[in-house]
């Protein structure tokens, strides 16, 4: 307190001989608490100020508040998959344009382009196409062959080298006499074929997919088997068709990459 009366005193402004030192102290103390409050307030305004030339800065060096919607849009346009799906990360505004159907329609349609089978998780009516594209990728990993993809597709049938010779002689495969055998899997377990298949003859059929786990969740064992027939592996192609074969025969997917509603688990599945 003392300083302040001495600071006050210096600028010309103490007390006369007739007042009183304790008193002015007081008043003097009081009117510097005033002036540092003021300038406390100033010093808050100019970082204020600061903070909001600053944010203002950024602002006017973000592209989609310098290019605007539209034409980030092009630009996103132009950006494989996954820079496109970065950018969502980047703020709320960005991911709003970067989300948007006119985007990923065209990365749907890339993405499905050349695909034999398209998964019907991804065609459910109503879904973003960001997460009809995210569906398709996560399906088109999938090695776990399920009922449903059974059931959905037809499936060219053929002998391998090693079947007895009697069947490949049987086997347009083989022959090179036409179109491939078929094959069709029904909900109740059962398998059939075409009309007049000369290997076929008629007798009944029946299903079974077989899966089992590891503790940590990977699959053990998986494979498809008919009748009493050796077990199918299988395999998937990059162009998500399905393949189950063992020694003696081999089944693929026939493609149908054009069914309405598309084809597998109606469910993600792993």
């Amino acid at each position: 307190m003392a300083l302040e009366v001495i600071n006050i005193r210096e600028d010309g402004y103490g007390p006369s001989e007739h007042e009183d030192d304790g008193n002015y102290e007081i008043f003097a103390g009081g009117k510097v608490k005033v002036l540092n409050n003021f300038t406390g307030e100033i010093k808050k305004k100019k970082r204020r100020k600061r903070g909001n030339y600053f944010d203002s800065q950024q602002n006017s060096q973000d592209p989609l508040v310098v290019f605007g919607w539209d034409i980030m849009l092009m630009i996103l346009n132009h950006l494989d998959a996954r820079s496109v799906a970065l950018s969502l990360l980047v703020s709320r505004s960005w991911h709003g344009v970067a989300s948007s159907d006119a985007i990923w329609s065209k990365k749907c349609e890339k993405l499905w382009a050349g695909k034999a089978h398209l998964p019907r998780v991804s065609q459910i009516e109503g879904l973003s196409k960001l997460d009809a594209y995210s569906l398709s990728i996560m399906d088109g990993k999938r090695r776990r062959i399920t009922k449903e993809d059974l059931w959905d597709h037809a499936w060219e049938f053929h002998f391998n080298k090693l079947a007895p010779g009697y069947w490949r002689n049987l086997d347009p495969y083989w022959k090179g006499t036409g179109r491939l055998m078929r094959r069709y899997f029904h909900p109740d377990g059962s398998q059939t074929a075409d009309p007049g298949d000369r290997v076929w003859g008629g007798h009944e059929s029946c299903y079974s997919i077989v899966t089992s786990f590891l503790a940590d969740g990977k699959m053990r064992q998986h494979y498809v088997r008919i009748n009493r027939w050796p077990q199918m592996s299988i395999s998937r192609g990059l162009d998500w068709g399905w393949k189950m074969s063992n020694e003696l025969f081999c089944y693929s997917s026939v493609p149908d990459a054009e069914k309405k509603g598309g084809t597998g688990p109606c469910f993600v599945a792993y």
